[in-house]
């Protein structure tokens, strides 16, 4: 009589092993995937920057040879050197007065902290408010978190300098990148990825349109306004307000403490018409000029986007908290093109 052989148990099945190390596989690779996208982020960032500096020089030239009729190149040459011809231009008419007047803001921020707190410290809620933000251990996280806000892949001139050849290299020969990238995908999915694209760069075109415009109008107003009020630095805080309006939401909040500061130096008054006029701007901005922007945008969720910049501000500094609403404008289309529009 035959005796029963014991059943294999799955340790010593070969097939249960090959799953194991499947497994482990899967896992390792995931991890490794993870912290190389965690250390090259920023990376990533940059080639974002750098695309949308493509993006704009591209629509220039072909705003510019649809009134012209000119061959591409030349439109092409002609939108990057006007840009920085304008650019060059414009810190040519005001660069001297805006230095003049930055470096004034340099040397009066001091004295103005100091009597922002002499004026704190005239009632108890104030001199609390005083000693906590004064005190050493609130200092370092400050410095800790400032530290790490501000850093940056290379530098900050470095970060700039890698952004700007970036841009020039996608603008000179879009389609070596482009035909690139669709090449990593499925024949069968290359012609839908080449629309995808297609609709992520006109769509971020759109927003760099609205953006810019924004920018120029919250630079106007501010102007005025500051002028208005007699507030020595106008030009220069007024050029701040309107550069740091590229970030939403927390843009006009950082504009705003220079400019209270530079207020307070000369009295209380002063620094509340100062508050008074921005908050004014920013809903003149807020209610009219995003509204009108918005008609040839995607419909951005405004919480959405500040969840993206906390989150992306956290993780990569001034970069991501610069860049989230681009990058929540091509998920969203990603999201519309590659998965809403093909459900059934």
């Amino acid at each position: 009589m035959k005796e029963n052989k014991p059943q294999s148990t799955s340790k010593n099945n070969p097939s249960f092993q090959k799953k194991v190390w499947i497994v482990v596989g899967i896992l390792a690779f995931s991890i490794i995937t993870i912290l190389l996208l965690k250390a090259t982020f920023r990376v990533f960032l940059l080639i974002l920057a750098g695309a949308l500096i493509a993006i704009f020089f591209r629509g220039l030239s072909s705003f510019i040879q649809k009134k012209t009729k000119w061959k591409e190149g030349i439109c092409v040459a002609i939108s990057i050197i006007s840009t920085f011809l304008i650019v060059i231009g414009l810190f040519w008419l005001i660069g001297a007065k805006v230095q003049d007047q930055m470096a004034e803001l340099v040397e009066t921020l001091p004295k103005t902290v100091e009597n922002a707190k002499a004026k704190l410290n005239e009632s108890s809620i104030g001199r609390n408010i005083v000693d906590n933000f004064s005190s050493v251990d609130s200092i370092e996280k400050a410095q800790g978190f400032a530290g790490q806000f501000f850093q940056s892949t290379f530098g900050f001139f470095g970060d700039l300098y890698v952004v700007l050849f970036i841009g020039i290299f996608f603008t000179i020969s879009p389609k070596i990148y482009i035909n690139g990238l669709v090449q990593l995908i499925p024949i069968k999915g290359q012609e839908a990825g080449k629309q995808v694209l297609n609709n992520i760069s006109n769509q971020l075109l759109n927003w760099l349109k609205g953006t810019f415009f924004s920018m120029f109008v919250v630079f106007v107003l501010t102007a005025i306004g500051l002028a208005i009020i007699g507030i020595p630095l106008w030009l220069v805080l007024a050029l701040l307000a309107g550069l740091i309006s590229f970030i939403p939401n927390f843009g006009p909040l950082i504009a705003l403490i220079p400019a209270v500061l530079i207020g307070l130096l000369q009295s209380p008054e002063t620094a509340l018409l100062v508050v008074g006029l921005y908050i004014l701007i920013q809903f003149i901005e807020s209610n009219f000029i995003t509204t009108l922007v918005q008609k040839k945008l995607l419909d951005l969720p405004p919480a959405l986007i500040i969840i993206a910049q906390l989150i992306m501000g956290t993780l990569t500094g001034i970069w991501g908290l610069v860049l989230a609403t681009p990058i929540i404008v091509i998920l969203i289309v990603l999201v519309q093109d590659l998965y809403i529009k093909n459900r059934e």
